[in-house]
């Protein structure tokens, strides 16, 4: 430990995230230092990634005093670009290497392959000349090689819906695909990823299906430790998420088994000294689980619930990662037994006639214990210009609930629903 506190960057510092971290432990050893505002990271439909890096390096070479770390817990690019300063900086981080192997989607299925069955058949697919892979049946999933949010991931049933999610992905997949390339310029690539690039393919996966769930955790000195599992609950007869909720309420011997498998992978893939969270589809019938995808990063989504159950949240890892320590978490020491993120999703375009004002908001946070409200869909706006949202839905409001149980924290979700008002026009 030094004598001073230690200046931290955050990536896209956000004011939720500015509060969980002004929570940790030992807050006095840290000053936290917001280096790029998140919407100059990640609201432009096209990702100026080199101009982004050159302008965060500058400023952090600006800074009057040492530099201790730079962090982010964003998605790409934000992801991506923190190796990429901490190594010209000279700061310690996972590789670049290793998080693009987490965040290429063909390159991730191509290791996990080489430890584990736990993911669906894959093949690649030509934007040119796009056609059905000849091994994989309907229905599948369609998806850039590189996308966030679930953005341009689709399902398709048949030819026709294959031909329609090609041309959407084609067109927008480069907005982020050409930085993406950028990335993978850096790195001396397998002869078959490189072929691939970050914007001429796309991913075909066989579907997938079951209860959804996830697993955090880190790696430190090649160990790595999976400190909690999250389930992760559907709007009913769609792919976009209700709630996440943890504890996860999964039998200890799969919490198990999802370990494993992790740890495996990120062994596999080199990730070490990083965040991680890996996402599983669990099968019940066969009982057989599938990674959904690997990131290279902390849940930002996840860390109210770690702190209103464990009494801290998991921000605690990434910061003492990002110092070159071992991260010490506590276990159930929050106020809570049970905590939850509910989306509040409308499914057809509108536009925002009235949104919960900030009254509204503090008089959830008041009548309902335990709460924390973030408006996504403000009034004024249409809900297609929302950024980073899934292909089937728009996010209007995200709300964090602590709870007694299960029970409790759905009451208190329909309660939220209640004095949270909005109203759209078609």
């Amino acid at each position: 430990m030094v004598n001073r506190p230690e200046n931290v960057f955050v990536l896209g510092l956000d004011e939720r995230n500015r509060e969980l971290l002004h929570d940790l432990p030992h807050l006095s050893a840290y000053r936290f230092h917001a280096l790029l505002g998140k919407e100059e990271l990640m609201e432009d439909e096209e990702v100026p990634l080199r101009s982004l890096l050159d302008k965060a390096e500058s400023r952090v070479k600006a800074f009057d005093g040492p530099v201790d770390a730079i962090v982010g817990y964003w998605d790409f690019p934000v992801s991506s670009m923190v190796p990429i300063l901490c190594e010209r900086l000279g700061l310690p981080s996972a590789s670049l290497e290793s998080v693009v192997k987490c965040e290429n989607k063909y390159w991730s299925r191509l290791e996990q392959q080489k430890v584990c069955d736990a993911h669906p058949p894959f093949a690649l697919v030509d934007l040119d000349d796009p056609r059905p892979p000849a091994e994989l049946g309907f229905p599948m999933w369609l998806k850039p090689v590189k996308s966030y949010s679930s953005a341009l991931a689709f399902r398709v049933e048949d030819q026709e819906q294959f031909d329609d999610a090609v041309a959407q992905i084609r067109d927008g997949i480069g907005g982020i695909g050409e930085a993406f390339d950028f990335v993978l310029s850096m790195l001396d690539l397998p002869p078959e990823v490189a072929t691939a690039g970050g914007q001429g393919v796309c991913l075909a996966e066989e579907e997938i299906s079951g209860r959804q769930l996830t697993v955090e955790g880190y790696s430190c000195d090649g160990k790595v430790h999976c400190y909690g599992v999250v389930d992760s609950v559907l709007y009913e007869g769609t792919s976009s998420f209700l709630r996440y909720q943890y504890p996860s309420s999964v039998p200890a011997d799969l919490a198990d088994r999802m370990c494993d498998v992790s740890t495996r992978v990120v062994q596999q893939i080199g990730l070490d000294n990083s965040t991680f969270n890996i996402e599983f589809f669990w099968d019940q019938e066969r009982d057989r689980i599938n990674i959904v995808e690997v990131n290279p990063r902390l849940s930002q989504s996840h860390a109210p619930l770690f702190e209103q159950v464990d009494g801290v949240p998991n921000h605690q890892c990434m910061i003492s990662l990002a110092l070159g320590r071992d991260p010490h978490l506590p276990h159930r020491k929050g106020p809570f037994d049970v905590a939850g993120k509910w989306f509040l999703r409308r499914f057809s375009d509108g536009y925002v006639r009235r949104s919960p004002s900030d009254e509204d908001i503090a008089r959830v946070e008041r009548e309902v214990p335990g709460t924390i409200v973030d408006i996504t869909a403000t009034e004024g706006g249409r809900l297609s210009e929302l950024q980073s949202q899934d292909s089937y839905s728009y996010e209007l409001a995200a709300m964090y609930i602590g709870a007694r149980d299960e029970a409790e924290l759905g009451e208190k979700y329909e309660r939220c629903l209640e004095l949270l008002p909005f109203e759209f026009d078609e």
